[in-house]
């Protein structure tokens, strides 16, 4: 028999902010201001490349806190790369686990190899607890 569970996909959110690498960690504050986001992701700069993700706890972390100009810091300088990836079709229950082990809040949801949303460590456990799966 075929076991229920709730996949990424059912969490994941699709709307992705993304920029480029090269543009200042200004920018990336404003792009994350005007969208609403704590989080980015970085563009693949050609087809073998990995995509890149900057969030607003990695701005204060090697940015602020380091009294780092926010002008002269490029995104590359700062971000995590390769980002974290998940299958769409993952249990959560399994991609909270590899996010807990690895320390990360968030990850970039894939299908056939392309990134169709991300999912946070937040929303994954509270839709798990909402639901009332067990561990």
């Amino acid at each position: 028999m075929d076991e229920q569970f709730i996949k990424v996909i059912d969490v994941m959110r699709p709307e992705l902010v993304t920029i480029n690498g090269l543009r200042s960690v200004r920018d990336a504050i404003d792009l994350m201001r005007d969208s609403k986001t704590s989080s980015l992701v970085i563009e693949r700069r050609h087809n073998g490349d990995e995509y890149g993700i900057v969030t607003v706890h990695d701005i204060a972390l090697n940015v602020i806190s380091k009294g780092r100009s926010v002008d002269r810091t490029s995104v590359y300088e700062i971000m995590t790369k390769p980002a974290l990836t998940v299958s769409y079709k993952m249990n959560i229950k399994y991609a909270i686990r590899l996010l807990v082990r690895l320390g990360v809040r968030r990850a970039l949801v894939t299908r056939s190899g392309d990134v169709i949303g991300y999912s946070s460590l937040r929303d994954m456990v509270v839709r798990y607890v909402d639901d009332g799966e067990d561990a």
